[in-house]
Order: structure tokens, then sequence, then C-alpha cells
């Protein structure tokens, strides 16, 4: 299948046709699709595909007329097997950067989306990140821990779990009377603002990472 076959109706040619990887509800993909409507964001989601069945984002998707593909890992006990079988529909569907929002299991970026693909997580990082820190757990480490602040990362993904060079971040204090669910709403906000900002530096080509792995923003031209 050609890049134009899969070209959905609002979308231009020199939209970056990104790919989004998830395993829950996608409210994050439901904000990059508004800020793609809004003309925010130059790029275009071209898959999404979840390691779980029957989940929001695939729903989401499809009601946008986006392909939607689940592939549980529950089904495939291979690692090499599971992620060959995404890396097909992220060629299928001719998608250029991966955004990984949301997405609980492992991908590789097997030498195609090295510097092409994102991460979001709910910590600064590297407080509160890498293996074992995902969802209320890292909620629970920032309570026990007592921090005043916390806040929201976007980062390249690598192999390592929550290693790649950062490209944005926002603190968001802890309040005396946070809950999980009152601090994770404040943070999912953030999360919400920072990862249409981190695609649309890398659309228009100002995400440089110098040779210490540090994201430069670059002055539009």
């Amino acid at each position: 299948m050609s890049v134009n076959e899969t070209m959905s109706a609002n979308e231009t040619p020199a939209s970056l046709r990104v790919g989004v990887l998830l395993s829950g509800e996608g409210t994050s993909l439901e904000n990059l699709f508004e800020r793609i409507d809004a003309g925010e964001v130059p790029a275009t989601v071209a898959v999404v595909i979840s390691s779980k069945e029957n989940v929001g984002g695939l729903r989401r998707a499809e009601r946008r007329g986006v392909p939607a593909v689940a592939i549980p890992r529950k089904r495939h006990r291979d690692l090499g097997e599971f992620i060959d079988l995404f890396h097909a529909e992220l060629e299928k569907h001719g998608v250029e950067f991966v955004a990984l929002l949301g997405f609980l299991s492992v991908f590789e970026l097997r030498g195609k989306f090295e510097g092409r693909a994102i991460n979001v997580h709910p910590a600064l990082i590297p407080a509160f990140s890498g293996k074992g820190f995902y969802g209320h757990k890292v909620y629970d480490a920032v309570f026990e821990k007592g921090v005043k602040v916390t806040g929201a990362t976007v980062h390249f993904a690598d192999e390592e779990y929550d290693r790649g060079p950062i490209i944005l971040q926002e603190a968001v204090p802890v309040l005396e009377d946070d809950t999980v669910e009152t601090l994770s709403a404040r943070v999912q906000a953030a999360e919400r603002r920072l990862v249409p900002e981190a695609i649309r530096l890398f659309a228009e080509g100002r995400l440089e990472i110098d040779p210490q792995r540090r994201v430069r923003i670059k002055n539009p031209d």
C-alpha cells in the first residue's frame, strides 16, 4: 500500500506521518487529534497501534477514520515476533515518526526510528523513572518521597526505559491535599501541552541532539 493510499481526507502531502503506540484510553491521542485539527501541529496520525485489545484509544482512532490495530502482547510470547508486527504496521502506513503515548510494553527502534520516536513520562526525568515506574506507581513514589514538585517529560525514546534525550519538561507542584487523582490530572494536563509541542518542533526541523545527548531547540528560520 502506498503512502497516498493511506492518507486521510484532511491530510496534506507535507504532513509528518505519525504512528501512535498506546495501551489505554488514548486521552493524549485525542488531544493530539484536536491540536492537529486546530492547525497547531503540521502532522497527521497515520495509524494507532495498541498492545491491548478493546481499549479507548483504538475507538478514538476508529471514530476519526484512522487505521486502528490491536497487537495484544499476551498473544505473542516471543518479544521479537511481537515487535516485528508493530514495525510491519508502521511500514505499511508510511510512518515517519512514532509517539509512545501511554504505551505499556517494549518497543525496539531497530535502526529505523532513532531520533524519530518520543515517549511521555509523568514525572521530571530522571526522578521517578525507569523500569517499573508507570501509571499510579509513579505517583505513589512521589507521595512516598514527599517531594514538592513533580511534572511531565517528553523525551526521545531509545532502547532503555525513560533514558532518551529530554525534549521538553513542565513542572507541576505537589499540593498538601493532593491525591493520586488530583495530581495525575494536573500532570496529564501538562502532558497534553508538551506532546503536541514536541511533535510540532520535530516536524518543523527544530530539534537537534548534540554530542552530549542534549536536545537543542533551534530558532525558527
